[in-house]
């Protein structure tokens, strides 16, 4: 189960720099978002998208991508985190100081969406930032109802895949310790579990995609490293009575390097998906991707 108070205090912690440094998967989803987004504009010449949500804004890079494709629509883009807010102003405000229906609010979606005005937005956008959802399904419910007729949804996220590397190493650290296991980490939700949400919240016209990308770190420790500089953190484990945090993370280390070792490294697999669904829309023939 996700803090919300918790996530809002790590990227908060990451927005000072170290995000962009370190979040080369979450740009490479970026682009492949923008470029996705890109394609929707033209299949919509005959219904324009005026209104634009964005979710989990971060440091910005998607919603640079929005004003570019919609210079003439309202953006709303959301963060939890101040400091996220910040980067995203500063990096708009430069790359397009002429935008001016460009709002920022500092909001946790899941409360947000609960008084957010009904069909408000013809799109809503959200780059790695659904895993982070406490009530996935009741919160893709609120953001049907804020979408027009015809209205898209369109996200990335993380799929059960990332980071298997890292949970068979803690997996195996507990056999030979004889504990208890734990999951470290969070649980990622495959994408036919995010089609069924999507279809009980009433999308329609949804389609999947999905991408395997392995990325190399010189040590296990290096690679937690990067995950906690870009926020991602939190962990479902609970503590383990009796056992050092130190002594646990020693004997993780060496399985993840006897088990996945390359040259110049280890590796950690990131499964990258994107959703997209539609709110129904009878009565248009614009109702297609």
């Amino acid at each position: 189960m996700n803090n919300s108070t918790e996530i809002e205090r790590q990227f908060n912690r990451s927005s000072a720099g170290s995000y962009d440094q370190h979040a080369h998967v979450q740009r490479m989803m970026a682009e492949q978002l923008a470029a996705a987004l890109k394609g929707l504009d033209g299949a919509r010449e005959n219904a324009p998208i005026r209104s634009i949500l964005e979710i989990g804004c971060g440091t910005g890079v998607v919603t640079s991508g929005l004003v570019d494709t919609w210079p003439t629509a309202v953006i709303t883009a959301l963060d939890i985190a101040p400091g996220m807010l910040r980067a995203a102003e500063q990096r708009v405000g430069c790359s397009h100081p002429a935008a001016r229906d460009l709002h920022f609010i500092h909001a946790d979606v899941e409360k947000w969406s609960l008084a957010a005005l009904s069909a408000s937005f013809d799109l809503i956008v959200s780059g790695a930032c659904f895993q982070w959802l406490k009530e996935p399904k009741q919160t893709l419910k609120h953001l049907r109802r804020l979408l027009r007729p015809g209205g898209k949804l369109v996200f990335t996220t993380f799929g059960p895949a990332t980071f298997y590397e890292l949970h068979e190493s803690f997996m195996a650290m507990y056999r030979e310790e004889g504990l208890k296991p734990q999951r470290h980490g969070l649980t990622f939700k495959s994408s036919a579990g995010w089609r069924d949400m999507l279809v009980d919240s009433g999308f329609s016209h949804i389609q999947e995609h999905g991408l395997l990308q392995v990325e190399t770190y010189p040590t296990p420790r290096d690679f937690l490293h990067t995950v906690k500089a870009m926020g991602a953190s939190t962990s479902e484990a609970a503590v383990t009575p009796g056992v050092s945090t130190r002594r646990l993370f020693a004997g993780m280390y060496k399985m993840y390097e006897s088990k996945f070792s390359v040259p110049g490294g280890v590796t950690a697999t990131y499964e990258l998906l994107m959703m997209q669904a539609m709110v129904p829309n009878q009565d248009r023939d614009s109702d297609r991707f």
